[in-house]
């Protein structure tokens, strides 16, 4: 099993309420390994209103947040079972798992925060193996060099005709390797 992310349904208003509860359970329960990131989808949005320029973030789904983990039974019930929770997103009900969003839904809602699909603290340390899922280098492996997070692209040495290359591709454009 791997992780994917999946959309929450909760009570609108409640999104970081739920985020808080979700995330202390995750660690109560001894669930890390299983729930990783909850992530309320925001925007920073700029308003003129009488002729004072403000900015403020602004829920781009109110009523929703997005839960990366690995859907097992034990973790579905966890998130399922979150006071503020009214369910998943892609599931049927009575009991069926949903179906995870897909990596380029994933990246343009993260994407537009600045946060990356892959968590860059604990997964892209230098040296990690990646595969590169998009682009002219597509199906490759790579490792880390470096990342670039202000411009969300990150330099991978491939190997290219026998020969280790320096390459730079974006975050967008890679996964783990499993």
């Amino acid at each position: 099993m791997e992780k994917q992310w999946y959309v929450v349904n909760t009570y609108s208003g409640h999104e970081n309420k739920v985020k808080e509860k979700l995330e202390m359970r995750s660690e109560s329960m001894d669930m890390q390994d299983y729930i990783f990131r909850v992530v309320i989808p925001e925007e920073k949005v700029v308003e003129v209103k009488d002729g004072v320029t403000k900015e403020r973030v602004k829920k781009m789904f109110p009523g929703y947040i997005l839960v990366e983990m690995v859907m097992t039974d034990e973790a579905w019930y966890v998130v399922r079972n979150t006071p503020g929770v009214t369910g998943f997103i892609g599931s049927s009900g009575k009991g069926a798992k949903p179906t995870p969003l897909q990596p380029a839904e994933v990246d343009k809602i993260l994407g537009g925060m600045g946060i990356s699909r892959i968590d860059v603290d604990t997964e892209l340390t230098e040296g990690a193996k990646v595969k590169i899922i998009a682009g002219p280098f597509n199906g490759m492996f790579g490792k880390v060099d470096s990342v670039d997070l202000p411009n969300q692209k990150v330099v991978l040495m491939v190997d290219l005709f026998g020969q280790e290359t320096s390459v730079e591709v974006e975050l967008s454009q890679i996964e783990n390797a499993q």
